[in-house]
């Protein structure tokens, strides 16, 4: 009766198909305790027990696995080998701390190998540990990744109540939970969010720069630039372009000093504003839209792509860069974190390409198509044009007009 229970649909929808009441038998079969002896002990099978033994263990020994990684970073474990291998005993004194306490989190380091041993009992970078080593993005993302492991201290409590989060504070973007007019955020707060995406954007700007040849454009606006490291690389590695920034009027006074100190004024404009309120500066033939989109609802997000489609001429394009989820529903390793990570912040969730092109589209975009990258996971392109025949700027038909393959 109990597995017949289980078979029982929990509303009034429909029942369900007989694909499902063969899933759910397969799985009251494969948990069954005969089952697993039988597998366990069995020539052909016990390899997979195995390897799924390994894999459910190293899901549970995630979080201290991240640990492991942060106090690397905090104790710059890979900064302090990389020129030359250290003994335990040197950075045990390096680190201040006893050696039998660094010697097993030195261990650890190279089962998950961030470190490796070399000759003599002395420890070298390993070749996860190398990327670390070698990009301060990384290492600080892998800092701020603290916050929101506090935070999931408690899945259920943050599952509960998301706007509880710590990590909803930290933002300067997001609305009071409440929707409550709130006063402007710190500007030391802003200059902290600035100064993480600013480090962090690197692997996104070489995916663009090597994807999407800007030959062809004159003026670029970059919507949401924080402190100017996109529309920086871009003026460096394109002579020939003007470039614009928009951004919240604090964080655009600080790309402001950034683009001077870098002797960039004259190539690079500054604008403050906000892109839910304000108009968008005129004049660009290519607008570039840089890990903003799953950062807001999908209101804020149709907002600020309509603003763009009205700042745009005619024949204008945006260039959309986001973290994306895998199309048709099978989601990545990857969408976890991205999922609990927008879910802390307070605002925002992780689209598919189908779903930021419906939007595109929504806001007047055509020809919206696929610009191909080689590290999908930092972010995946999306380019749209404002199309030359439409005269009126009213938002054309998305039919036969996405290309996404």
């Amino acid at each position: 009766m109990a597995a017949l229970d289980a078979l029982k649909p929990l509303s009034d929808g429909p029942p369900p198909s007989w694909r499902d009441r063969l899933a759910s038998r397969i799985d009251q079969w494969m948990t069954s305790p005969a089952l697993n002896r039988w597998a366990s002990s069995s020539v052909l099978t016990r390899w997979l027990v195995r390897r799924r033994s390994a894999q459910l263990f190293d899901l549970m020994a995630g979080f201290v696995h991240s640990q492991v990684l942060l106090a690397c970073v905090r104790l710059k474990l890979f900064e302090h080998v990389l020129h030359a291998p250290r003994t335990a005993d040197e950075l045990a004194t390096l680190c201040r701390l006893p050696t039998a306490q660094i010697a097993r989190l030195l261990d650890s380091a190279v089962a998950l190998h961030l470190l490796e041993q070399r000759g003599s009992g002395r420890y070298g970078l390993g070749p996860m540990g190398a990327p670390v080593a070698a990009h301060a993005g990384i290492r600080d993302m892998i800092e701020h990744n603290a916050v929101l492991y506090e935070d999931m201290r408690d899945p259920l409590a943050l599952l509960r109540d998301p706007n509880a989060a710590r990590m909803h504070a930290y933002w300067p973007y997001t609305e009071d939970p409440a929707g409550n007019p709130q006063a402007p955020a710190p500007v030391d707060q802003f200059a902290r969010y600035s100064s993480l995406m600013s480090t962090s954007q690197r692997f996104v700007i070489e995916e663009l720069l090597t994807s999407y040849s800007f030959a062809e454009h004159r003026v670029v606006l970059d919507v949401g630039g924080g402190m100017g490291g996109w529309v920086s690389a871009l003026a460096q590695r394109h002579t020939h372009l003007q470039l614009q920034l928009f951004d919240l009027p604090p964080v655009a006074a600080l790309a402001a000093g950034n683009v001077q100190r870098q002797g960039l004024s004259d190539r690079i404009s500054t604008h403050g504003g906000s892109f839910t309120k304000d108009a968008l500066p005129r004049g660009a033939d290519l607008v570039t839209l840089v890990r903003v989109a799953h950062d807001h609802p999908d209101g804020d997000v149709h907002t600020v792509l309509r603003a763009i489609f009205d700042a745009l001429p005619l024949g204008g394009s945006l260039l959309l860069a986001e973290p994306m989820a895998r199309a048709g529903g099978a989601p990545e390793p990857s969408d976890p974190y991205f999922h609990f990570y927008l879910m802390a912040m307070g605002s925002g969730r992780l689209r598919t390409p189908a779903e930021l092109t419906a939007l595109m589209a929504d806001a007047g975009f055509t020809h919206i198509e696929r610009v191909p990258n080689a590290m999908p996971l930092h972010a995946q392109l999306l380019l749209g044009r404002k199309s030359r025949d439409d005269r009126r700027g009213l938002p054309a038909s998305p039919g036969n007009s996405v290309t996404l393959s």
